[in-house]
């Protein structure tokens, strides 16, 4: 599995809204120039984030982006799927998927079942407050 620049930029725009959760909403060509993405990509994936539920759009002068939930009640397996859609290794373990007809004679299904399992686990474990803290650390604050 291989995510996408979807994956990648959205979740740095997550965290950087994260950054700003509690303040006042923040605009987007804000946050486009802090993360150095393309405006008009951005707002392709907040869209997609919006559609989701996981971040709200207010319009107007003061308007902009932030979060819908406090950044510890947002995964990053959450923020990964509204972007890039199912994380999994093959289509053929898709939970919501059609799965395979040569399902029953597979030798390898049972790889691919614990790949998707792990990729679930790790990334519903983690929060956007978890990469704030990790990155404060890391930095000493």
């Amino acid at each position: 599995m291989r995510l996408s620049t979807k994956g990648r930029y959205g979740l740095k725009a997550m965290v950087d809204l994260a950054l700003q959760y509690g303040k006042e909403p923040t605009p987007l060509n804000e946050i486009a120039e802090r993360q150095d993405i393309s405006q008009a990509y951005l707002e392709q994936l907040m869209a997609s984030l919006r559609k989701a539920g996981l971040v709200q759009s207010i319009r107007g002068a003061q308007g902009g982006y932030r979060l819908s939930r406090a950044p510890e009640k947002i995964t990053i397996g959450e923020v990964l799927r509204a972007l890039e859609g199912p994380l999994v290794p093959v289509d053929c373990v898709d939970k919501g998927g059609a799965g395979c007809e040569k399902m029953d004679g597979c030798y390898t299904i049972i790889v691919w079942e614990k790949l998707r399992d792990a990729i679930d686990e790790v990334l519903d474990s983690l929060t956007l407050r978890d990469l704030m803290n990790k990155n404060a650390s890391r930095h000493g604050e």
